[in-house]
């Protein structure tokens, strides 16, 4: 990956902005995580843990996976301030390659629109996933005011849906949760909950 902009970014990642909106985020993830306190959490692109060191007590245990190594340090950071046992980082990039590893439940929040190979990234978290195994996906809904070479504008629940059929998931449900102002890229925008089963 070139110049990693996160690496840049990690220290000053958890603005005030971000956490409020992880906040909405983490909410809206709590219900899908019912009844998984034996279940194995991997969480994709999970930057500083922002949102998965808050569902820690929901899970028997999470890899927060990023290609970011600043990015993780600030996370381990949190680990170790905030005593959370069952938690460690991955430094991975698993469009280069996937370690090897499995997963009850993977979440990716407000990472599908950084990946420009949708479908790739999909396939291999299908395969990282166990059977009957469940992935999360946050992230905004399409929107045609953004442009911009290396982010998707967000993506149509249609075209989300067709790509999680091709690469074998069922049971795709995805609605929208969530109306903010200037949330992405300094605009107005939505974002969606998708919940797809292997």
């Amino acid at each position: 990956m070139e110049d990693n902009v996160f690496e840049q970014l990690a220290k000053k990642y958890d603005t005030e902005e971000r956490m409020e909106l992880a906040k909405i985020i983490v909410d809206e993830v709590k219900p899908e995580l019912r009844n998984s306190q034996s279940k194995s959490l991997l969480d994709y692109g999970s930057g500083t843990g922002l949102i998965s060191l808050e569902l820690s007590d929901l899970v028997d245990s999470i890899v927060l996976v990023d290609s970011s190594e600043q990015m993780l340090e600030v996370a381990k950071a949190k680990i170790s301030q905030k005593g959370i046992t069952n938690s460690k980082v991955l430094k991975s990039d698993f469009t280069q390659e996937i370690p090897e590893l499995k997963a009850d439940i993977i979440l990716m929040s407000l990472v599908l629109l950084h990946i420009p190979d949708t479908k790739v990234i999909l396939q291999m978290l299908f395969n990282v996933l166990n059977h009957g195994g469940k992935l999360l996906i946050v992230d905004f809904d399409k929107n045609d005011k953004i442009n911009h070479p290396k982010v998707h504008n967000g993506f149509s629940h249609e075209g989300l849906e067709k790509i999680l059929s091709e690469v074998g998931f069922k049971s795709n449900e995805i609605k929208t949760f969530y109306h903010g102002n200037r949330i992405f890229m300094n605009q107005d925008a939505s974002m969606f909950i998708s919940s797809s089963e292997k």
